[in-house]
C-alpha cells in the first residue's frame, strides 16, 4: 500500500506540477533504484536479523517516508519550479528512493521466515499463498489511492497509506516471530517430515563461514545468474503493467474511477496467478517451477498485445481491456513468485535464503528502473504502442534466458 499507490497518483502529479512522462518515470525509478541495492544488501543483514524487529523498523520508515512525500508540495514553494530549480522534484525522488530502501527490508525478511517455517514439501504452496499480498497491496493500495485521490487530491494517497502503515508496525511486532528455533523449537523438517540433516551435511554447513556458504550458493551458482538475469525482464513487464496502465486507460478516455476499476482486475487475478503458479508447480510438474514460467510469461505477452489493439468502445472495449489487465495480473505473478522467489531459495541453501532472494531482487529492480525510465522513454518518443512492445520483448527475451533450467529440472 505504500509502494504501489504512486501509480494512481501519475496522471495528477503530471497535471499538478507538469512533469514529462520522462520525469515521472524517474521519479518512480528512484524506489526502485535504491530497492535494488537495498534487497539484495538487507536480504544479507535478514540472514542474521531477528525478522519481527526488522519488518516492524522496515514499516516505520517506509510509513514515514510515504508521508513526507505527501507533505513535501505543502512546505516547498511551487516558484522554485519555475526558477527551474526542481527543488519539488529532488525532493520527491530522495522520499521516494528511502521508501525503496526500507521497502527493500520487506521480501528477503519474510522469505526468511517461509523458510525456516515451512518445509520443501508444502513451501511451494505456502510461497504461493503469501505471494498474494503482493496482489492484495497493489489491488487495495490503487483502489484506495484512487478514492482519495478524486476525494482530497494525489498527496492524500501517500499520507493516508502511511498512517495505516504505522498501524501496521503494531501488529507486526505483536504477532510475528523470528524462526522456530528461537522459540525453542525443532527444525521445521524434523516437525513435518521426521527428518534432519546427516552428520556428513552438518559437518559441512559447520565447516563453511556465512561469506563462504554465500559464494558457494549464490556467487558461483550458475543458476542463481541466470535466474537473476531472468528477474530483470520479469520486472519491466511487472511494473511497466502495474505502474504506467492507469495513465494508460486515462488519456485513452477513461475517467480515474473506470480506470482504478479496470485496474483491481490486474490485482485481483493477480492473486490467482500466484496461487496456480504455485499448484501446478507443486502438483502438475512435481516442483518443477521453469515450465510454469514459460507459460505464463507467454501469457503475458499475449495479454499486452491484445490490449495494444484494443480499439473497441463501449461495453465491448472495456470488457476487453478488462480481461487484458486480468490476464497481466494472473500471468505475471507466476514469474514474479517463482523466478526470484522459491527458485532462488530451493537453488541455494536455506541459511541464505534471504540473500538469495535479495541477489535475484537486485537484479529484477534494475528491471524496474529500467522499465521506468524506459516506458517513458518510449512513450514519449513512440506513444503508447512503444511501450506495449518493450514489454512484450522483454517476456520473449525472460523466456528465452529461462530455456536451459528446463533441462536442469529446476
Amino acid at each position: 500500500m505504500t509502494k504501489k499507490n504512486i501509480g494512481p497518483a501519475l496522471p495528477a502529479i503530471q497535471n499538478d506540477l507538469g512533469y514529462s512522462n520522462l520525469q515521472l518515470g524517474l521519479l518512480g525509478s528512484s524506489l526502485y533504484f535504491t530497492y535494488a541495492f537495498g534487497k539484495f544488501l538487507n536480504g544479507i543483514i535478514a540472514d542474521k536479523a531477528d525478522a519481527k524487529k526488522f519488518m516492524t523498523f522496515a514499516l516505520l520508515m517506509s510509513a514515514l517516508a510515504n508521508i513526507l512525500f505527501g507533505l513535501g508540495p505543502y512546505f516547498i514553494k511551487p516558484e522554485w519550479q519555475a526558477a527551474g530549480q526542481p527543488v519539488l522534484l529532488l525532493f520527491m525522488a530522495l522520499c521516494w528512493g528511502i521508501n525503496g530502501w526500507f521497502q527493500s527490508m520487506g521480501f528477503p525478511g519474510i522469505a526468511k521466515a517461509l523458510a525456516f517455517w515451512f518445509s520443501n514439501t508444502e513451501r511451494g504452496t505456502k510461497w504461493a499463498l503469501w505471494s498474494t499480498s503482493h496482489q492484495f497491496g497493489t489491488m487495495l493500495g490503487a483502489l484506495l489511492a484512487g478514492f482519495v485521490i478524486v476525494k482530497f487530491g494525489w498527496r492524500a494517497a501517500f499520507i493516508i497509506p502511511g498512517v495505516i502503515n504505522l498501524l501496521m508496525c503494531i501488529f507486526t511486532y505483536a504477532k510475528m516471530q523470528d524462526k522456530p528455533q528461537t522459540k525453542g523449537l525443532p527444525e521445521v523438517e524434523e516437525y513435518r517430515e521426521g527428518t534432519v540433516p546427516t552428520p556428513e551435511e552438518e559437518d559441512e554447513e559447520a565447516k563453511l563461514s556465512y561469506f563462504d556458504i554465500l559464494k558457494k550458493y549464490i556467487f558461483f551458482n550458475k543458476t542463481m545468474w541466470i535466474l537473476a538475469l531472468a528477474y530483470v525482464f520479469v520486472y519491466i513487464c511487472r511494473y511497466g503493467t502495474e505502474d504506467w496502465i492507469i495513465k494508460f486507460l486515462v488519456e485513452r478516455g477513461d475517467d480515474m474511477g473506470e480506470a482504478t476499476s479496470k485496474f483491481g482486475s490486474l490485482a485481483f487475478f493477480g492473486i490467482l496467478g500466484a496461487i496456480s503458479a504455485g499448484f501446478f508447480s507443486d502438483k502438475l510438474f512435481k516442483g518443477h517451477r521453469t515450465p510454469v514460467n514459460l507459460i505464463f510469461l507467454a501469457g503475458i505477452a499475449v495479454s499486452v498485445f491484445v490490449i495494444m489493439h484494443n480499439h473497441f468502445s463501449g461495453i465491448l472495449g472495456d470488457i476487453i481491456d478488462v480481461a487484458c489487465l486480468a490476464g497481466m495480473g494472473f500471468f505475471v505473478a507466476g514469474p514474479q513468485m517463482l523466478v526470484g522467489g522459491i527458485c532462488a531459495v530451493e537453488s541455494g541453501s536455506k541459511k541464505v535464503a534471504s540473500a538469495a532472494t535479495g541477489f535475484c531482487g537486485l537484479s529484477g529492480y534494475i528491471g524496474a528502473i529500467v522499465s521506468g525510465g524506459g516506458t517513458g522513454f518510449f512513450i514519449d518518443q513512440f506513444g503508447w504502442n512503444g511501450a506495449f512492445i518493450f514489454w512484450i520483448a522483454s517476456a520473449i527475451a525472460c523466456m528465452l534466458i529461462l530455456l536451459p533450467l528446463l533441462k536442469k529440472g529446476v
